[in-house]
């Protein structure tokens, strides 16, 4: 009887964010709030 195992390792390291990245983050994430917040407002008026 023979036993063959392979073992993998796998290492996930966190990508930095640049500048760039975090300013569009910032910006992408107030959109979504303020189109929430419209969404909310045009729900009540019905």
């Amino acid at each position: 009887m023979t036993l063959n195992i392979l073992f993998f390792t796998i290492i996930i390291k966190r990508r930095q964010m640049t500048q760039e990245e975090a300013e569009h983050n910032d910006m992408v994430e107030k959109l979504l709030e303020e189109n929430k917040a419209r969404q909310a407002k045009m729900m009540r008026q019905f």
